[in-house]
C-alpha cells in the first residue's frame, strides 16, 4: 500500500447539462478553477450512445485490452471518482458509475465519453497539499496513481 495525506479545500456543486461529455467538462472546469486534485460524487442521468469501459478482455493477460460498451438507452446513474494530474500536469478524471434502467444495471469507467441526459449533479471536493500524480506504468500501460 502507498499513501499520502491531503486536506480539503473548496467544495463545488456542479450541474452538467444535456449533451455535455462528463469527463471533458469536469477536466475543463478543473483547469479553469486551478484544481489539481479532487474527490467527486455524482448522480443523475446519462444518454444513449454513452461509452463505458467495462473491464479487460482477458483478466490478467500480459497485454491489457479494455472492453468498451455503448449504452443502448437512457440510464439513471450514481458514481464516484477522483481527479489527479498526470505526468504532464493535466487533470485526469477517473470515475466509475453504476447505470440502471428497469431491472438491469451496468458498471464502468466514464473515460471514453459519457453523455449527460438532461442533468447530472456533481459534488466536487478539492484536495489541497496533495502530491499524488497519475504516472505511466510500463507493465500495465496505464497511468497509475502514485500517492
Amino acid at each position: 500500500m502507498k499513501f499520502s495525506e491531503a486536506k480539503t479545500g473548496r467544495v463545488y456543486i456542479i450541474r452538467l447539462e444535456d449533451g455535455e461529455i462528463l469527463h471533458e467538462k469536469i477536466e475543463s472546469f478543473a483547469k479553469e478553477k486551478n484544481i489539481t486534485a479532487a474527490f467527486l460524487q455524482l448522480v443523475g442521468g446519462i444518454d444513449k450512445n454513452s461509452k463505458l469501459i467495462v473491464g479487460p478482455e482477458d483478466g490478467r493477460a500480459a497485454t491489457i485490452v479494455p472492453m468498451e460498451l455503448s449504452v443502448d438507452d437512457v440510464r439513471e446513474v450514481t458514481g464516484t471518482g477522483t481527479l489527479f494530474p498526470d505526468d504532464n500536469g493535466q487533470p485526469v478524471l477517473h470515475v466509475h458509475i453504476a447505470c440502471g434502467r428497469n431491472n438491469h444495471t451496468i458498471t464502468g469507467c466514464v473515460r471514453n465519453g459519457v453523455i449527460v441526459w438532461h442533468v447530472l449533479e456533481v459534488v466536487l471536493i478539492e484536495l489541497l497539499n496533495c502530491t499524488a500524480r497519475r504516472m505511466p506504468d510500463k507493465e500495465t500501460g496505464f497511468k497509475l496513481l502514485q500517492p
